[in-house]
């Protein structure tokens, strides 16, 4: 019974046992089929996500010890990046599918990680083959079970950008360095960005414009003007984007700039993108142009005024040599002695001061007879000092000291004596005008070379000169009025007391005509100097011939024509002409002297220049020698020589005599013709 019980118990035991057991299994049965489940969620999780990612996922399984790679699986991404479908390539090799994996170094990176275990980025692949090409961003890795993933992006849109970027960069970048302007950016009143360019124009390295506010390169006449612009620009305003300013270069001197300026954004805040170029020499040109023409205006001006003084000169010299030859005559008439030659002395003397007004207008009309004598200027400054006219002067302005420094050495000139003797007439009578109570007037002379051109007034070209120059201390002249003061009629004076305002107009034209230059320096309330320039000679002076008796030029009786279209003209040469002895017939006009002398001789002529309507005299002159070849002639007008009367010389024309002529004049230009032997 014992043993049965204890079977019995044993075999409980067991069954206990074996239950425990089943249940264990159950249990664990139970378990696996979770962790099943779960790894099939997981699984399946996984593969959507591998097959829905937008990375290209690629699965390789290393053969032939790494030697080659066979595809084991290819996400939908992969598909459309590599245009390949899975069916068509999976259990095929690497190398195979991708011929060009190798020539870009992706292949070497599989090899590595499947020997190392190591992941590894390929930042950048290119591919390239018969179906794609493109850029590729890949990390590699391996997985436990020894296959090595590759995921990668297809990153082409954003390296063709890149590569857009940089090129761009560069190109700008080439022309920002190369660039033949300055180009800059201003913020906070300091240049924050530069190109070389900017160094070149204004001379100053890197580290000034860090330094310093580009307000301090500007010229101080410009700095309000430019900072103006420059701060109302950041407010929004809207100012033309281009003007002129002024820059202090490294070295000091001045240039000329012209900005092209926009308001931009820089890290976020407010500032000027500029655009900068040197225009010195613009600058310069445009003002060497308005100085040109400004000086041509002026010739102009001068020009056309100087043809209507010519006129008006010519016209008056025709009455007064009338008045002058008929009191030639009447003095020759009435005995020393009688009351009425005193009368006949007094209208003489009137008519030479007539011919002194006209020869002024003849000299503004730059047709006033310039002898060339060999000058000496200081004896112009010391017999004008000696003279009545001077004298006036300064018992007018009793305040004025008049102030001689000539150079003992001064070289001689050529020109006439009696014109620079006016000029500086006007000259010193202007200065001492000019001061109001005391003052000083200083009349100096010097010898000057010039080895370069100086500009200031006139254009003075390089050469010797002897220089004249009268200063005064008076009121100055302001610019202004600098500009006009040779025009005719320009005056401040008071018309009728001081003058006609003709006086620097003679001064101009004498220095013109002597081939010299003028130069005016002033300032207002400190005084002006006149600087006038004329060519130095070597030539030495000679002594003036002493007064012909009238034995020598008298006529023997010799027949002269007399060519003028002025009655009055003739009527005077007739009477002049006949006291000399000569016998003389006349005519109006060049075509009335061609026909007289069809018929007739005459020994000599005297042939007026200008005569209208008509032909002149060197046409009458050139027509009357295809009759008479040897035919002598002296040709007179009322002003300065010409072309034509230098013609008229070359075709064989004697001596030119300006009217209105005396006497003595027309008597020894007739002899020395007649004397002179004919080829």
């Amino acid at each position: 019974m014992k043993d049965q019980s204890k079977t019995k118990q044993t075999l409980i035991g067991e069954l206990a046992s074996l239950k425990k057991r089943i249940a264990q299994l159950e249990q664990s049965e139970s378990e696996r089929k979770q962790v099943e489940e779960a790894l099939r969620t997981s699984e399946n999780r996984y593969y959507k996500l591998f097959k829905h990612m937008h990375s290209g996922v690629a699965i390789y399984e290393a053969v032939e010890d790494g030697a080659d790679f066979v595809i084991r699986d290819f996400n939908a991404a992969a598909e459309r990046m590599e245009k390949i479908r899975k069916q068509e390539i999976l259990g095929r090799r690497v190398t195979e599918v991708f011929p060009s994996v190798s020539d870009f170094g992706l292949f070497s990176v599989f090899q590595r990680v499947w020997k190392t275990g190591n992941s590894e980025d390929h930042n950048v692949s290119f591919y390239q083959d018969n179906r794609i090409s493109g850029w590729r961003e890949n990390h590699v890795y391996k997985l436990p079970s020894g296959e090595v993933v590759s995921i990668y992006d297809d990153v082409t849109d954003r390296k063709q950008a890149e590569c857009a970027l940089r090129e761009s960069e560069e190109k700008y970048r080439a022309l920002f360095e190369n660039a033949s302007e300055a180009i800059f950016v201003a913020q906070n009143g300091k240049l924050v960005f530069f190109n070389p360019m900017t160094s070149m124009i204004t001379g100053y390295r890197d580290m000034n414009f860090a330094s310093r506010p580009f307000i301090d390169f500007i010229y101080k006449d410009d700095r309000d003007m430019v900072l103006n612009r420059y701060v109302r620009r950041l407010r929004g305003e809207d100012l033309p984007r281009r003007y002129d300013f002024r820059i202090i270069h490294q070295s000091g001197d001045l240039r000329w700039v012209e900005l092209d300026t926009v308001l931009i954004q820089w890290k976020g805040k407010p500032a000027t993108l500029n655009f900068m170029t040197d225009i010195t020499e613009r600058k310069r040109a445009e003002a060497e142009k308005r100085r040109l023409e400004e000086r041509l205006r002026r010739a102009e001006k001068m020009e056309a005024l100087g043809l209507l003084a010519g006129g008006v000169a010519h016209d008056l010299n025709n009455v007064l040599g009338v008045l002058s030859g008929y009191s030639e005559l009447l003095l020759a008439e009435i005995p020393e002695g009688q009351k009425s030659r005193r009368h006949v002395e007094k209208i003489l003397q009137s008519t030479e001061k007539g011919a002194a007004i006209i020869q002024d207008l003849l000299t503004l009309a730059r047709r006033g007879v310039l002898s060339e004598e060999v000058i000496q200027v200081n004896d112009i400054v010391s017999g004008f000092t000696k003279t009545p006219t001077f004298e006036n002067i300064r018992d007018y302005h009793p305040g004025v000291t008049f102030r001689m420094e000539c150079d003992p050495n001064l070289l001689n000139i050529k020109g006439s004596p009696v014109h620079l003797e006016k000029t500086l007439m006007n000259l010193v009578s202007n200065a001492a005008e000019a001061i109001s109570g005391e003052g000083e007037v200083v009349i100096r002379t010097e010898n000057r070379y010039l080895d370069k051109a100086i500009v200031g007034y006139d254009e003075v070209r390089e050469g010797d000169y002897v220089v004249l120059s009268v200063s005064d201390t008076g009121t100055g002249i302001s610019d202004e009025h600098r500009e006009k003061i040779f025009e005719p009629f320009y005056t401040k004076k008071a018309m009728g007391r001081s003058g006609t305002g003709l006086g620097l107009t003679i001064v101009w034209g004498t220095v013109k005509d002597h081939n010299g230059y003028i130069d005016v320096q002033s300032r207002v309330g400190e005084g002006t100097t006149f600087t006038l320039y004329f060519p130095a000679t070597r030539e030495e002076q000679t002594a003036p011939p002493p007064r012909t008796p009238v034995e020598r030029y008298m006529g023997r009786g010799e027949t002269v024509l007399v060519v003028d279209d002025i009655a009055e003209q003739r009527d005077v040469a007739s009477g002049l002409l006949k006291k000399l002895g000569y016998r003389v017939h006349s005519v109006s006009s060049g075509e009335e002297a061609i026909e007289y002398l069809k018929q007739n001789r005459s020994d000599i002529l005297i042939l007026d220049m200008i005569m209208a309507p008509g032909m002149d005299g060197m046409e009458a002159y050139r027509r009357i020698l295809a009759m008479h070849p040897k035919q002598k002639a002296i040709l007179v007008s009322g002003f300065s020589e010409t072309d034509r009367v230098r013609k008229a010389q070359l075709l064989g024309a004697g001596v030119y005599v300006k009217k209105p002529y005396v006497m003595e004049t027309i008597g020894l230009a007739l002899r020395k013709e007649l004397d002179r032997a004919t080829v």
